[in-house]
């Protein structure tokens, strides 16, 4: 399974057809559905997530949106790069999506770190080029090494993280998927337990390049972008949800992607740097709520962006 996306043989079709862009360093893949006539939103998947994770969602927003869904490089059918991915990189492969395909204002909403995205777009893109931008259930400080607040990545997701890197190895080349499971199994953590794991790694995993669990454990995937700094800089209005959270009381273990107290400093940050930020708290959702729960998605997401400010694009 090591290699690039083109040498690869683990794809499936899906309900919409697949494009590429050639953004100079990778090739993006992604999917569009809806009306050129429709505000323009780009919808980022999670970490492990390619585009078709949002595919029900899609059917759902075509009604309202011009709708483009991406692989980030890593994922999907876009190009892996080995040491080459960072907060910094995944969003400036956007920037330049946004400026040669969807060529518009756009609204963004990104789960998980493409919820991270979201946020990093917000602060850091070209003028004019983001609306308004969702970050659903994005693990604000919980996903750095050494956070501003509240609990680092190995108190949280990055103990699945650390068995992708020993087990998966960078491109698929250790590849010991049986040992992976034994690992997990094995393992203490209650975050662990929250995974079923098959006989055979998933869809999404076959898709998925295991360095990207390596860079968020290892803390080097935001060497250059603090996200304390970032968010301080975030320039539109803002959508924070917040999905299912606990703390273990055994273990003090964050089960979820972000805790109370990031979610509120990260509300902070951003207020103080002038932005409208909206939250909605769904604790009873699971994390990715644009993949089980499209219905709900939608309507958070419609809502919510019936109250941005009209503009070009809109």
């Amino acid at each position: 399974m090591a290699g690039d996306p083109a040498q690869r043989d683990v794809f499936v079709p899906h309900g919409f057809p697949e494009q590429q862009v050639d953004l100079g360093e990778i090739t993006l893949n992604y999917a569009e559905t809806g009306s050129p006539g429709r505000p323009a939103l780009l919808l980022v998947p999670e970490q492990t997530g390619s585009w078709w994770g949002y595919e029900e969602a899609m059917r759902l927003l075509a009604a309202d949106f011009h709708v483009f869904a991406v692989d980030l490089r890593g994922q999907g059918r876009s190009s892996w790069t080995p040491k080459r991915y960072s907060l910094d990189n995944f969003g400036n492969d956007l920037v330049r999506f946004i400026a040669l395909v969807i060529k518009r204002p756009v609204i963004v909403a990104g789960n998980s770190s493409g919820g991270l995205l979201a946020a990093w777009l917000s602060a850091y893109a070209m003028p004019g080029q983001i609306r308004g931008a969702l970050c659903e259930d994005a693990p604000f400080f919980a996903s750095e090494l050494v956070p501003a607040v509240g609990h680092n990545i190995r108190q949280a997701a990055g103990v699945m993280f650390e068995l992708y890197r020993d087990y998966l190895g960078d491109q698929w080349r250790v590849g010991d998927w049986a040992g992976f499971v034994a690992a997990a199994q094995a393992s203490p953590s209650k975050m662990l337990q929250l995974f079923p794991h098959a006989d055979e790694p998933t869809q999404n995993l076959k898709e998925y390049d295991p360095e990207w669990a390596r860079v968020f454990y290892e803390g080097t995937v935001a060497l250059n972008c603090p996200q304390d700094r970032m968010l301080a800089q975030v320039k539109t209005p803002i959508l924070m949800t917040q999905h299912g959270r606990a703390i273990d009381p055994d273990t003090g273990e964050l089960l979820g992607a972000l805790s109370d107290l990031q979610a509120e400093q990260a509300r902070k940050l951003m207020e103080a740097a002038g932005a409208k930020v909206d939250y909605v708290s769904a604790p009873d959702a699971l994390h990715m709520m644009h993949q089980f729960d499209p219905p709900r998605y939608v309507k958070i997401l419609t809502d919510w962006a019936s109250t941005l400010p009209a503009g070009p694009g809109a």
